[in-house]
């Protein structure tokens, strides 16, 4: 793998919050050494001895409060497998807040403010959260390290201590358990119709000038297309392109969509931000352009997913913004229109200005995380469920179990050699699936990002369970780019974080709605430098000077 620094640039995938990472102060090294002792009181249902390698199973029959963020493609069922073995072979049952997907950032926070969150709350970012730990409801999981071997195992042996310490506040704090990953696990991509390419004589560009240039060949060729180009919004309210912004960012040389985060990007030497950046100007200006000369289908910065997806599956475009379960609903899309000889193919996201360039967000090797309310501590099974989540999160053993499920019920063989049983899919890996499979996640409960974070993290799984061209995708990613280096930590303390607050989210308005603009056209880029004062109006130059001062850098 390539990397100029592999820096963990915290921001998350679904909500764009304040998320500035964080060092250890000289008290908090992140090695437990200042774990706070758990009573008995607070000890029911846990292991007496727990360790690296342990199954865990509550000593007697424990529930868990658990907020669910209910996904509308695997809707919460009761009877689901991964409940059951988890309330027979484990004892620990929940008792559920659930929330359905399209409200869960905003919910989230509103139940964590009011105190009414419930104990555990997976599927967060550590920048989804970090304007809610000073009012004291979320839980220093910091404290608790050595109540979570297999957690600080992982740390040590893939090398994320530093990437963990960028995750703490100025008093050496952090509030977030992230997924881990042994390695980085890029996904989004365009995905394009390689049978027009190849009748056009055309292969994968390598740039993304040499993307515009090939479009034009595709319209040209192919004048009954609609567009060469459509986009999707991926259900992110106010982010125009989020995950194609985001995955051709780094190859600017800045931060946008779904990557945008705090709004800052490193240059090596400072803090810039990002919105104001000549490369975000770039940025924009490329997909304008596509935009302008109708290359990209417009409504592709505000159509809704199955508008977007029936243009590509009908044969009206030729591309589209997409990851690896995206694109088996395409090819299975396109055979149900009855589209003979269309072959889709995820593109390795092409080079830009700046370089061949993986954003850091994309390149780093934390993923969605669990929080912990802070309340959890005054609960009678608080040990336990540490040791519950350190389990099933990061254990080996909970890995194998939240993605595959049970040996014998829904997969069989040991290692890199376990197959997915007869009858039972997910994302069309399984060739023995037949026509109507039962799937992992919608009929068993498995392969869930509430149980499963990273969704395997150990190199091993993350090349399992994927078609071929996912993991030759990943290989390609990891071995072609350089990642973007995320900078220094930003240790903000409590009244930083306040100050800045209103500050970073009404430039981030301001960003996602100029970008908006731009791209379609209602603002002329003629108009970048005035919408350059406003950030300055609002606030940007005060914004970034606070961040430099706080990594110890002068702008």
């Amino acid at each position: 793998m390539k990397t100029l620094t592999t820096s963990f640039a915290i921001g998350s995938v679904v909500v764009l919050a304040l998320g500035l990472a964080s060092c250890s102060s000289d008290g908090g090294s992140g090695d437990g050494d200042d774990t706070a002792e758990i009573d008995a009181e607070h000890s029911v249902g846990a292991m007496e001895s727990f360790g690296v390698g342990d199954t865990f199973v509550a000593t007697e029959p424990v529930e868990f409060g658990l907020m669910y963020r209910d996904h509308p493609n695997y809707p919460l069922k009761n009877d689901w497998s991964i409940l059951q073995h988890l309330a027979d072979d484990h004892n620990v049952s929940f008792d559920i807040q659930s929330v359905p997907l399209a409200d869960f950032g905003q919910k989230r926070s509103l139940l964590i403010s009011s105190g009414e969150a419930a104990d555990m709350i997976p599927s967060t970012y550590t920048a989804d959260v970090a304007n809610l730990t000073s009012g004291g409801a979320l839980l220093k999981v910091s404290d608790y390290l050595d109540y979570l071997p297999n957690f600080q195992d992982k740390i040590e042996k893939w090398g994320l201590q530093a990437d963990l310490d960028r995750t703490r506040d100025a008093d050496g704090d952090f509030y977030v358990l992230p997924g881990l990953l042994e390695i980085a696990k890029p996904d989004y991509t365009i995905a394009i119709r390689a049978d027009l390419w190849e009748e056009a004589g055309l292969e994968d560009p390598k740039t993304w000038d040499e993307f515009t240039e090939q479009l034009k060949v595709i319209q040209d060729t192919f004048p009954e297309l609609s567009y060469p180009y459509t986009e999707r919004t991926w259900s992110a309210a106010g982010v125009a392109l989020p995950a194609t912004m985001q995955a051709a960012s780094g190859n600017f040389g800045t931060e946008a969509g779904w990557g945008y985060g705090d709004g800052v990007t490193w240059t090596g030497s400072e803090f810039e931000f990002s919105g104001a950046q000549d490369g975000y100007r770039e940025l924009v200006t490329y997909f304008h352009g596509l935009i302008e000369d109708g290359l990209l289908d417009p409504e592709g910065l505000t159509q809704d997913e199955d508008t977007a997806k029936a243009k590509f599956t009908t044969g009206k475009v030729a591309a589209i913004s997409t990851n690896s379960q995206e694109t088996t609903v395409y090819r299975q899309g396109l055979a149900e229109a009855g589209i003979d000889g269309a072959v889709v193919r995820n593109i390795v996201v092409p080079e830009g200005p700046a370089g061949n360039i993986m954003d850091a967000t994309t390149g780093g090797r934390f993923e969605s995380g669990i929080a912990i309310s802070a309340k959890a501590a005054d609960k009678p099974y608080f040990k336990a469920m540490l040791q519950y989540i350190d389990w099933l999160y990061f254990s080996d053993e909970g890995l194998e179990f939240a993605r595959w499920g049970v040996e014998g019920e829904t997969f069989e063989g040991a290692g890199a050699d376990r197959t997915l049983l007869p009858g039972i899919d997910w994302n069309g890996v399984n060739p023995d699936a037949g026509e109507n499979p039962k799937l992992l996640n919608t009929d068993f409960g498995y392969y869930n990002g509430v149980w499963s974070l990273a969704h395997g993290s150990t190199a091993e799984e993350l090349g399992m369970m994927v078609s071929e061209e996912t993991a030759a995708f990943r290989t390609r990613m990891n071995e072609e780019k350089e990642i973007a280096d995320g900078g220094p930590a930003v240790p903000l303390d409590a009244l930083q974080r306040e100050e800045v607050a209103i500050t970073q989210t009404n430039l981030e308005d301001l960003v996602m709605t100029a970008t908006s603009q731009f791209l379609r056209g209602d603002r002329p880029l003629s108009e970048w430098d005035a919408y350059v004062e406003e950030l300055r109006a609002a606030g940007m130059d005060e914004y970034v000077a606070t961040i430099n001062e706080a990594a110890g850098v002068s702008s």
